[in-house]
């Protein structure tokens, strides 16, 4: 029973941490500013939280789960997948340090709004973190079905 529970907790996490991702990328768009920026904020420490989250739930399942731990430490797909989520936080770095700073600056000054181009390269930034995002299922799905062993 503990291996479904992680495991559905698991693919819960990693649905909700894309679906922040999506939404945070719907509101980088030129004019953001004032409550939306508050709004981003708080949605971007929503899916730091959220990975962070997946990641004890994923070490959950590595060491206390039905596969056991070999399964996974051994399994070259396992840190391909690893190494895809490691990639999407660091470039995920950028836009929330970058979003904290808007928002400093909208407290600051209501009437604040970044700059067209700034708003181009943050959402370039989070374009390759979906980008990369979208590795990891796919990396899944291939070590579920034996590839890598």
């Amino acid at each position: 029973m503990l291996d479904l529970v992680l495991a559905v907790l698991h693919h819960l996490l990693i649905l909700s941490m894309a679906g922040l991702l999506a939404v945070e990328l719907a509101l980088v768009r030129p004019g953001v500013g004032g409550a939306s920026l508050k709004t981003l904020a708080v949605i971007d420490a929503g899916y730091g939280a959220t990975a962070t989250l997946i990641l004890v739930v994923g070490a959950g399942r590595v060491f206390f789960g039905a596969k056991g731990s070999a399964f996974y430490l051994e399994n070259p797909v396992f840190w391909a997948k690893i190494t895809a989520f490691v990639v999407v936080g660091l470039l995920s770095a950028w836009p929330t340090v970058t979003i904290l700073k808007w928002r400093k600056q909208a407290t600051a000054d209501l009437a604040f709004a970044p700059s067209t181009g700034e708003v181009a390269r943050i959402r370039r930034m989070m374009g390759m973190e979906l980008a990369v995002f979208a590795l990891i299922p796919i990396f899944a799905a291939a070590m579920a079905r034996g590839y890598g062993l």
